[in-house]
């Protein structure tokens, strides 16, 4: 094997387009499978939105993102239409919001995640049906990943206005399906790598709103390499060989 491609950098820029096509891939079948139908019993996606994207870490008791965590989630997005957004979801009932902007979810929203959570470990049991060793060997890799991730964000004093720590670590009960393991658990991931690009493109002196119309080429390929080598920290917890199996798991999941 060459070391240099299995180096924590290289595979974090090559993970992150399978990390992305399994997760969208999970999300969809859910929308499809059942999610979009319990959206519309709530309220439609103007009372559900923001619940299915902070699901990870409003499903939790007691849990909550707070105002920069929110903000770091909807960086790309324009910040007055995510108010207006949460004004209507607070309206119907299904997020509450203190003074400082902190959202958790309200009994009627939370029992609209515990009815998504079993929409997701539906379809994703039927979407990876017959990868069961598979998928379990990434549920194993991304937990460390993921646990890794946290000890990092701690270690270099992250108080707060990153993504991966507003929605880390991803509620698991007791008897998470596989399924819904491995799809939250791969959200997850994709916001640390979010943060590692944002990190990335603010250095290079964008905003949110210039990376966004940056065209290919050679300062577009600096910020993504600037992104793989912000990113590669957790890659570090995972032998050669598990990462190159990690991106091989990935790439044999349908969807």
């Amino acid at each position: 094997m060459n070391s240099v491609e299995l180096a924590p950098h290289r595979i974090a820029g090559l993970l992150a387009p399978a990390v992305d096509r399994v997760f969208r891939a999970g999300m969809l079948a859910g929308r499809d499978g059942g999610g979009a139908v319990l959206a519309q019993r709530y309220g439609g996606t103007a009372a559900t939105g923001f619940l299915v994207d902070l699901r990870t870490r409003l499903a939790a008791p007691g849990g909550r993102v707070d105002g920069p965590g929110f903000a770091a989630v909807t960086r790309y997005q324009d910040p007055v239409a995510c108010r207006r957004a949460v004004d209507k979801q607070v309206a119907y009932g299904m997020l509450q919001r203190t003074a400082d902007g902190t959202l958790s979810a309200s009994e009627r929203g939370a029992a609209f995640l515990g009815e998504l959570y079993q929409v997701h470990a539906d379809v994703t049991e039927e979407l990876w049906a017959g990868h069961d060793e598979r998928v379990s060997r990434m549920v194993a890799a991304l937990g460390r990943l993921l646990s890794y991730a946290l000890v990092l964000a701690d270690e270099e004093g992250d108080d707060g206005g990153s993504a991966f720590t507003a929605m880390a670590p991803p509620y698991e009960p007791d008897g998470t399906p596989s399924g819904v393991l491995l799809l939250n658990r791969l959200g997850t991931l994709r916001y640390h790598r979010a943060d590692a690009h944002a990190a990335a493109w603010a250095a290079a002196g964008h905003t949110a709103a210039s990376i966004a119309t940056l065209p290919a080429g050679p300062e577009r390929t600096a910020i993504e390499l600037e992104t793989d080598r912000r990113a590669a920290g957790p890659y570090a917890t995972l032998g050669a060989e598990e990462r190159l199996t990690l991106l091989a798991d990935l790439a044999a999941l349908p969807g």
